[in-house]
């Protein structure tokens, strides 16, 4: 009997250091502010997998990524992956920048990269810019008529 207690009790302090755990790292990820879908952060690096918007069988996946250099100065770009060999995949790269208390996206530039044959197309650009600004890359992926997009979290650059 004594041992079936000590059972229970253990297992009700397990529950409810699981539950405040839980409940930290809700708070934590919350306070970042979002705008956009986009989370603006401080991290050093950001990927966005890709949300499909048609269904198909040429487009595998996709991904965009945004990473911060050094002041005034990110890597951004993308990859798209098809599931064989198609005539066409292309990758649409854009970066976007937004101060704090913005209220949308505004385009800094784009551009894109499309291979024939092939399974696979990538494209990546290391860019000056200028700092005081959350930086994120949206990325259209396409495979022959697949299409698909990603993007990824804000990173400052200062």
């Amino acid at each position: 009997m004594i041992k079936r207690i000590g059972s229970i009790c253990c297992v009700l302090m397990l529950m409810i250091c699981m539950l405040l755990t839980l409940t930290d790292n809700a708070q934590a990820a919350s306070q970042d502010p979002v705008l956009d879908g986009s989370y603006l952060t401080d991290e050093e690096e950001s990927i966005g997998y890709d949300t499909k918007i048609t269904r198909g069988e040429d487009l595998l996946t996709g991904y965009s990524k945004c990473v911060r250099l050094g002041p005034g100065k990110i890597y951004a770009g993308g990859t798209t992956i098809a599931a064989h060999t198609v005539d066409r995949v292309l990758i649409g790269v854009t970066v976007e920048r937004a101060k704090k208390e913005d209220t949308a996206w505004s385009m800094y530039t784009g551009w894109q990269k499309e291979n024939s044959n092939t399974d696979r197309a990538a494209s990546t650009r290391t860019l000056q810019v200028e700092g005081g600004y959350y930086y994120r890359v949206r990325c259209t992926h396409l495979a022959n008529h697949d299409m698909s997009s990603s993007f990824t979290n804000g990173v400052y650059v200062e």
